[in-house]
Parts: C-alpha cells; structure tokens; sequence
C-alpha cells in the first residue's frame, strides 16, 4: 500500500513546465506542530524578556539617581555634624546661663552633687495650709503668682490650630521653688525630651500632676512628698523657650485644667 503523502505543486508564471514537490504526510504534521511550538516559544520568550529588557534599559537612569542620591547625603551628613556643633554651642550656652541641658531619651533622676549644687531657699510650708500625707492636688505649684502663658487646649479646640496642651505654661524666673500640689508618690523623676527636667506625683483618687521644663529636681522615684514640699527648680530645659513651669493636673489618665482645680493662686 502506497504510503498517504503531500503533493506541493509550484508553477511559474510563463513557464510552460512546473516542479512538484512531494512530503510525506508525517513530516507535514511534525512540520505544523514543530511551528506551533516554535510560535510558543517566541511569545513566551518575548513575555518574560520583555521586562528583564526594560530593567535593564531603566539601569543607567536608577545609577544616575543612586549617584544623586549619596551625593544628597553627602550634604545631609555635613549638615548634621553642623546641627550637632550648633547644638553643643547652644546647651553650653544655656549652661552659662544658669539652664540645664535636656537629655534625648527619659531616665531616672541621678542624685545632685551637692557639693556643686545652688542651695535651695524656700520657705517651709505652713501647716495650716497644706495637708499632711496623702491628699489631692489642689494647691498653686509656686510660691509666686507667675504668668499662666499658654492655658490647656482640648484636642482639636482652641486658638492653637488645632494643637492640643494638656496643662498650663507659667513663667517664672529659673529656680523659682516648685512645690506638690498635693501628697502623694514620685511616680517618675527624670528627663523627657519634650518636658526636659520633670516630676511625675501619684496622688489618692487617681490623681496625677505633672511638673516640667525643671532646671533641678529635688525628688527621686518612689519618694513619698507631702503637699507643699519643693520637689523641684523652675528653668526651661526640654522643649523650651523662656524659663517656665509646665503644671499639668490627671485622672485616669484623662486631663484637668488646673485653673479651675486649685484652691488658692498667689
């Protein structure tokens, strides 16, 4: 039995002869399937190339802003080694001026040298004004009236765009005597990056007051105080601009604005 095959019949046009061209029908079907696979390995090649094609054509742009890049940092470092000698000129110029340096991160309280430190002179508190042991704050923190600079702004309210101030600024010159506005614990003492030199008292009811901006503590954590009793200096360490104390009053976390809290202001 002759064997099945195809025929492919070429004609040239003004010619009077032909040629013919025969296949047998297996190397037809292996021929088509052949090109399909080829035809698959031409769209995958180009799916998958494609984009390692165009990675590569982006590689001088992205060398060119690496380059960039380091050169800005190169600025940015120059900079910060700028920033940090202002910074230096600017804590030993605020030491100077009778200011203590804030520290970046909070720690507690380390003990005063008192061989180098100022003395403290404040009267005593009187016994008929201030409780004895634990009591709730309600006593004005200085011994001065001072200057209420900025009052406690709610969140979202206010004149202070929106900024929310969960105390009370009073100034007053650095090392005015800072007294507890009641009895209580020292739940922290130290340094804050913001309040800079603070006193954090723990009173009954869930009471808290917060004392910062200090230039000297003169209590440690876990120092039981009673009312009236100098926990503290005035100055303008932390986030400060003029020497100040930063007086805030709590609950549950929750704050309380001290002008309507404290029973006498000088």
């Amino acid at each position: 039995m002759k064997r099945r095959g195809v025929t492919i019949v070429l004609h040239t046009d003004g010619d009077v002869g032909s040629r013919q061209y025969r296949f047998p029908l297996w190397a037809v079907t292996a021929g088509k399937w052949g090109a399909l696979v080829v035809a698959l390995l031409v769209v995958l090649f180009f799916a998958f190339a494609g984009p390692i094609f165009r990675n590569a054509a982006r590689v001088p742009g992205l060398e060119r802003e690496v380059g960039r890049l380091r050169a800005e940092n190169g600025r940015v470092q120059q900079l910060a080694a700028a920033l940090n000698r202002a910074e230096a000129n600017y804590q030993t110029l605020r030491q100077m001026l009778g200011g203590r340096a804030p520290r970046e991160t909070r720690t507690a309280a380390k003990p005063v040298d008192l061989m180098h430190a100022a003395p403290v002179r404040a009267a005593p508190a009187g016994a008929a004004r201030y409780e004895t042991g634990p009591s709730m704050p309600s006593h004005w923190p200085l011994d001065v009236r001072g200057f209420v600079t900025r009052g406690r702004v709610g969140e979202g309210s206010g004149n202070d765009g929106g900024e929310t101030h969960e105390g009370i600024d009073i100034a007053a010159p650095i090392g005015t005597p800072v007294r507890a506005a009641g009895g209580g614990t020292v739940e922290s003492a130290g340094t804050d990056t913001d309040f800079g030199l603070f006193v954090l008292l723990r009173h009954p009811g869930r009471y808290e007051t917060m004392y910062g901006h200090a230039s000297r503590l003169l209590v440690s954590e876990g120092e039981v105080v009673t009312a009236g009793q100098v926990i503290a200096l005035t100055g303008s360490s932390g986030r400060s601009t003029a020497p100040h104390l930063h007086f805030e009053i709590r609950r549950e976390g929750r704050s309380l604005n001290p002008l309507t809290f404290v029973k006498e202001r000088n």
